[in-house]
């Protein structure tokens, strides 16, 4: 019984507490508008794009809409290779056709939640990175109406978690709260981590444990993250997402 009390403790404290932490910050920054009529003007985290300008690559990632904001984002990838004139913005939503080309700004507000940068290369680094993202857009098997789960996935977080293990050069890891990325998109529920440092286990998205030296040490439980990391040392929390150095 003791280690049961101990168990039920932990876990209050390492999931419960952080998700309740997590509501009130989100009562507090409510954006206080209907959300299908929240902005989602672009918030200016995009140098104008010109065809002279270097390639680009930018994983996004911001609170998703209403309550599930509490403990989710959603995330995006936006791309520019070297010679064109405009970004492209990759994400998948539950609405319409699952993979939006281009249906929001690329920068824009996640329905009145600014987005923060998860992961970002310019240059030869972006160039060479692009088309491979590009490639695993063009493979993702979810694509299908229909297709598209909320929890466990696969979502939004799904997608994105698919593009960055075609480049685990980047060494990109979406954040604790982007809740889907853990969904085997591949039907596969033991590999390597995105990015090829370690592996990851999980029983459908709804439960699992990840271990990479990138990635830190992640335990899933039904879709909540908890971990640890590192390599940049932080810790992570469901809700709070990563505390620690960036």
């Amino acid at each position: 019984m003791k280690i049961l009390r101990r168990l039920l403790v932990l876990f209050v404290l390492v999931y419960l507490l952080p998700i309740g932490v997590a509501a009130g910050l989100h009562l507090r920054d409510d954006v206080g508008a209907d959300w299908w009529q929240a902005d989602r003007s672009s918030a200016g985290q995009l140098p104008p794009a010109a065809a002279h300008a270097p390639a680009l690559l930018r994983v996004f990632a911001a609170p998703t809409v209403r309550w599930r904001g509490i403990v989710a984002v959603h995330s995006w990838v936006v791309v520019k290779p070297e010679g064109t004139e405009d970004y492209t913005r990759y994400d998948v939503t539950a609405w319409g056709d699952p993979i939006r080309v281009n249906g929001f700004a690329a920068d824009g507000r996640w329905f009145g939640r600014a987005p923060q940068v998860v992961f970002a290369a310019d240059g030869e680094a972006a160039a060479r990175m692009i088309p491979r993202i590009e490639a695993a857009v063009a493979a993702y098997p979810w694509r299908q109406r229909g297709d598209y789960r909320v929890w466990p996935g696969p979502n939004s977080n799904t997608f994105v978690a698919a593009l960055l293990e075609a480049v685990p050069d980047a060494g990109a890891v979406l954040p604790p709260t982007a809740i889907g990325k853990d969904f085997p998109h591949d039907g596969r529920w033991l590999r390597a981590t995105g990015s090829g440092t370690g592996l990851r286990l999980t029983l459908g998205g709804y439960a699992g444990v990840t271990i990479g030296w990138v990635e830190g040490i992640e335990v899933n439980i039904l879709g909540g993250v908890a971990g640890i990391d590192l390599r940049r040392p932080a810790i992570k929390l469901p809700g709070l997402g990563r505390i620690g150095v960036q």
